[in-house]
């Protein structure tokens, strides 16, 4: 597991480490500097002729002193300081003064010359208005010049928390981040500027991140073993959890399937599928090891024996929007005891009864995509997407669920919790039926004992690297959903065997 901190949140990091531990600022960049020198050679990166455009603060100051290391190194290093000088920090000042001391040459005009490497030092984690004026001007001409480019600790311009562009960005191939990679340097569009991200260790505890639960976390698949849950050698299917599926309704066989063979992949000991009658037939033939159990219409009676049964439910994977798909949702949510998956057509059918929502006193995971969430908070997608972190913390402030609210980069919240954000995955996996595989994840997770949101992250994550899996085996294009449950037992075969 690791930190995603947004600029706030590491400059307290940077206050508690100077203030509280006595690790003097001028140390610590010194160590970005020789961490952001040390990135670019173990990339192979031709430093002999290099550019440093530094601003006037602390970024600025680690510029400078990347500068004169490289100088030190024997390479040609020169300096654009496109900040001003009544605004230097007091450490950018000193670096400043240092270089050129020694000689580096430091100007505040474009210059004509051609370069090897230019590195971004101009803005920091701090950023918050859009980029304007001379500082505009000198960043679209960074990114024109044809040499690499890397930017230190987050692309001038890109947003530290949200990763929205603030008017332009410096476009990097290789970002050195301090001590952790920033959120805005992982979610879209502030990714596309951000290009390699590395997190450089420089003397800052993420240890202190652990205070705030507003700091977000990923995971990476070495986190995998530690996250599952335990298999017992004395264990029967019934040690593993009882799930109910109500799922598709009429021709929507394929989400029944998906979302109940996604289930059993990650170690659901006995899956009942509750499903319209037209689709047993096909259900039995795909999927033998599931108990299938029909409707015609609405049968209270028969829907309240099942979720008497349940250990876990998952509702909405094809499941439709009629009255009689309305009916059963609302019946499931108002007497259901066992932690509940909500996803598709629940989630439709569920933006019109938010009340429902508001009053649910059992454990829900709700798994909108950006269309479902816009129906549920009825606020337009773009709004949604500036600030996505902030969109799943203020809808868990309001109501008693687990969001995970899907997208490029998937993010997952409940109240009084760190939020996760997925960084696995890829653009293969955007297929019909998709998102019935996570939802089935997901609750054979919860089946085996898991609390709500820790399955929501570990499913999201194995739904992701399962992407990853299958795209590694059938390329960009070709990736269908059932090609992401095989992706899943081969990362889990592969954990299974104390492999990576």
């Amino acid at each position: 597991m690791r930190y995603l901190p947004d600029g706030v949140q590491m400059k307290a990091a940077d206050t508690y480490t100077i203030k509280e531990l006595g690790v003097p600022s001028l140390v610590l960049m010194e160590r970005a500097a020789l961490k952001v020198v040390e990135a670019m050679h173990e990339r192979k990166v031709d430093t002999s002729r290099t550019l440093v455009v530094c601003g006037s603060g602390n970024n600025g100051g680690d510029g400078f002193a990347v500068a004169r290391l490289l100088q030190e190194e024997g390479m040609h290093a020169e300096v654009l300081f496109a900040g001003k000088e009544t605004s230097l920090s007091q450490e950018c000042a000193l670096q400043k003064k240092i270089a050129e001391h020694m000689g580096i040459r430091v100007f505040t005009e474009i210059p004509q010359e051609e370069y090897t490497v230019i590195i971004d030092a101009v803005f920091g984690v701090g950023l918050s208005r859009e980029i304007s004026g001379k500082y505009c001007e000198i960043i679209h001409w960074m990114n024109r010049q044809d040499c690499r480019k890397v930017a230190v600790d987050i692309p001038s311009g890109v947003c530290a928390r949200t990763g929205q562009i603030l008017g332009t960005a410096f476009r990097a191939d290789l970002t050195v981040s301090m001590a952790c990679v920033k959120a805005g340097c992982e979610l879209f569009p502030g990714k596309t500027y951000a290009g390699e991200t590395v997190a450089a260790p420089i003397g800052i505890s993420t240890d202190f991140f652990r205070r705030d639960p507003g700091v977000c976390f990923t995971y990476d698949r070495k986190d995998i073993p530690a996250l599952l849950p335990p298999r017992k050698a004395d264990s029967h299917k019934g040690s593993y959890g009882r799930v109910l599926m109500v799922t598709g309704s009429r021709g929507m066989a394929g989400a029944c399937y998906l979302s109940a063979r996604a289930a059993y992949a990650v170690g659901a000991g006995l899956v009942q599928v509750y499903t319209a009658e037209e689709n047993r037939t096909v259900i039995q033939q795909l999927l033998p090891e599931a108990i299938v159990s029909c409707y015609t219409g609405y049968d209270p009676e028969q829907l309240s024996g099942l979720l008497k049964w349940a250990d876990t439910v998952c509702i909405g994977c094809g499941l439709g929007t009629g009255e009689i798909s309305e009916k059963i949702l609302l019946h499931t949510l108002r007497e259901a005891d066992a932690p509940c998956i909500v996803d598709a057509d629940g989630l439709n059918l569920l933006s019109r009864h938010m009340d429902v929502l508001r009053e649910s006193r059992i454990p829900l995971v709700l798994t909108p995509h950006m269309k479902e969430m816009s129906r549920l908070t009825g606020r337009d997608i773009a709004e949604l997407a500036a600030d996505r972190l902030e969109t799943v913390r203020e809808f868990t402030e309001e109501y008693p669920a687990v969001c995970v609210l899907k997208d490029s980069r998937t993010a997952v919240a409940q109240k009084g919790k760190p939020p996760f954000l997925n960084l696995a995955g890829n653009s293969a996996m955007a297929k019909a039926g998709s998102g019935d595989v996570l939802a089935g994840v997901i609750t054979g997770l919860t089946a085996q004992g898991m609390d709500a949101f820790d399955s929501a992250c570990l499913g999201v994550f194995l739904h992701a690297c399962g992407g990853d899996e299958a795209r590694g085996a059938k390329g960009a294009y070709s990736v269908l959903a059932g090609d992401l449950i095989a992706g899943i037992e081969n990362v889990l075969r592969k954990q299974d065997r104390g492999e990576e």
